[in-house]
């Protein structure tokens, strides 16, 4: 009997870290490459000066508006009163109808 009940609750844990796993693998990495500017100067889409990346994907452009974090902050500098190409890295979900990245890395492509 308590070797049944041993069993059972390996299945049951193991089905629950996968289920876990699953739900994590959802925010994988994505890299994109587009223009970075400012969603308030340069598109007049916002009260408050923002980053957002345009890219290109599949013919359609794409607007990622970057969320603000201790990469994405010191780096709205750069881009404030003049686009850039960038390359950037992190986390992609869409809130309210727009794509929001959650940058990890974001570099000037020169």
């Amino acid at each position: 009997m308590k070797k049944s009940f041993t069993i059972v609750a390996v299945i049951a844990a193991l089905v629950l870290a996968v289920t876990a796993v699953r739900a994590f693998a959802k925010g994988e990495a994505v890299t994109i490459n587009g223009e970075a500017k400012c969603a308030k100067c340069a598109l007049n889409e916002s009260k408050t000066c923002q980053t957002v990346i345009q890219a290109d994907k599949d013919g359609k452009m794409l607007t990622y508006w970057v969320t603000d974090n201790d990469v994405a902050k010191p780096f709205h500098m750069k881009v404030c009163k003049e686009p850039k190409k960038v390359t950037a890295t992190g986390t992609v979900k869409e809130v309210d109808g727009k794509l929001q990245l959650s940058a990890t890395k974001i570099e000037v492509v020169e």
